[in-house]
């Protein structure tokens, strides 16, 4: 769509209002909106002004004055407002030089894009994320400065819930670990996710596939066709958003928390990814699994810098919550065809070369798709580039092994600051082409350490109330 199209568009709408959003530096949307008569094409080459220094690891007050200018073809009718209005998503400038501005997830998206052309290696890489989430009936937590602190979930689905007086309580409530495709009544949220899905036809997601996930509690899962880079770092904001306002449609709330429930399974983002040249597949040969060798190469470069990408992929302290070891998770730097505790998985649905994809398992979706995304592309890369041989598959059932057998597998990160740390030690691969720059790199590791790993340190949590009060 063309600026011309997006202004017809919204008259066609009947647009009343336009809604201009972007991205923070950690990948949470931002927006404001403006009536429809200050909409014309003019706005996609002048932009429109806001302060940058209010928003999250941005620019500094002293250079705060910034543009957005939208990108025609992501104009939509967003779906939940009542007044009727265009929603545009956009790119962050500088005012003055009109430059890209360097720290905006969008951009860095882009530049990936561009990069994989530029090595010649293939045209095209698509995603295909799968996002898990949780359908809760109410939450309340508090962490005051000094005195308390709490959670508490609110959920008709909780297991823990079945001597709960409901009046009645009707029971079929999923057990721990045996959510995974029940039948209503049990699965409760059929219709709901219905919903959600339908709403994100609208905006043009094509949904695969819904279904409740393993967890008790109403975890979820909608599943979206592979897109390329950027389109589907759009789609997973629309994503978060469409799930979240249709959850509160039905007074309910949505968490994409890697790790909400205890003693249950946690919330990933497996993230498949294939390259393409040509309108061909690049991936498909006749490797392990059926594979290409510069698959081979491509999962060889993702297991090298793992422990880097988990800062980007798994961004929070909480998705250490999720990635424990002993727990099935998938944290062992290894790739398997069907074993699933292994970071690199090779789908083997089908043997058409089309689908010849791996399938990246450590992922969670509290990240910022458009820096997790490229990061694992370059990750990638780096490994096609230098050849970088994956080693040999773990095709075994790692709860069997021995512990000394098991301690000669590597693991991903253990906590948000060793992801960081690891990121601070390998970043090169990510600085190729420009795509993340060193002040991109830096400016994470201190807002992430600043702001998340040192505030959580020096709290005391009530389970350690529960373990240590009485020492």
């Amino acid at each position: 769509m063309t600026p011309k199209e997006a202004v017809n568009f919204a008259k066609e709408n009947n647009a009343r209002m336009v809604d201009i959003k972007f991205l923070d530096f950690i990948g949470t949307w931002q927006h404001f909106t403006i009536p429809v008569s200050q909409f014309d094409e003019a706005l996609f080459e002048d932009g429109l002004g806001f302060d940058g220094s209010s928003i999250r690891g941005w620019a500094p007050i002293h250079a705060s004055d910034m543009i957005v200018i939208p990108d025609p073809t992501t104009a939509v009718m967003d779906p939940f407002m009542e007044t009727p209005t265009l929603s545009l998503t956009c790119n962050v400038f500088d005012p003055i030089t009109k430059e890209p501005y360097s720290r905006d997830p969008r951009y860095i998206a882009q530049k990936a894009e561009a990069y994989l052309k530029s090595t010649g290696i293939g045209d095209e890489i698509y995603f295909g994320p799968e996002p898990e989430f949780f359908i809760f009936d109410g939450i309340r937590y508090n962490s005051n400065t000094s005195e308390s602190s709490f959670y508490h979930i609110e959920s008709d689905e909780g297991i823990w819930n079945t001597g709960r007086d409901e009046g009645p309580n009707l029971g079929y409530k999923p057990k721990h670990k045996e959510g995974y495709f029940p039948t209503p009544p049990t699965d409760s949220q059929q219709d709901l996710r219905s919903e959600m899905s339908l709403i994100m036809e609208q905006v043009g997601i094509e949904v695969e596939c819904q279904h409740h996930e393993v967890a008790t509690a109403g975890q979820a899962e909608i599943d979206m066709k592979f897109d390329t880079l950027l389109n589907m770092a759009d789609k997973l904001k629309w994503f978060k958003y469409i799930v979240k306002n249709v959850a509160r449609r039905w007074n309910k709330t949505v968490t994409f928390m890697p790790k909400p429930v205890f003693n249950d399974n946690g919330t990933g983002m497996h993230v498949h990814q294939s390259i393409w040249k040509d309108g061909k597949p690049l991936f498909a040969g006749d490797k392990y699994g059926g594979m290409s060798e510069m698959a081979m190469h491509y999962i060889g470069g993702i297991l090298k810098h793992t422990r880097a990408l988990n800062a980007f992929t798994n961004p929070t302290t909480n998705s250490y919550k999720r990635l424990v070891p002993g727990f099935e998770a998938p944290i062992n730097l290894a790739y398997s065809s069907r074993n699933r505790s292994a970071s690199v998985r090779i789908p083997m649905y089908s043997a058409s070369p089309k689908s010849k994809r791996i399938e990246v398992r450590f992922p969670d979706p509290s990240c910022n798709g458009y820096l997790a995304f490229a990061a694992m592309m370059m990750a990638g890369l780096d490994g096609i580039q230098n050849k970088i041989d994956p080693g040999a598959p773990l095709d075994k059932n790692i709860y069997g092994l021995a512990p000394e057998e098991l301690a000669k597998i590597p693991s991903a990160s253990g906590s948000l600051e060793e992801a960081l740390e690891a990121l601070r030690d390998d970043h090169d691969f990510l600085l190729k082409g420009d795509v993340f720059t060193k002040d991109v790199v830096d400016k994470w590791i201190e807002y992430k350490m600043e702001n998340e790993v040192n505030p959580v340190k020096l709290r005391p949590t009530p389970h350690e109330f529960f373990m240590y009060y009485d020492c």
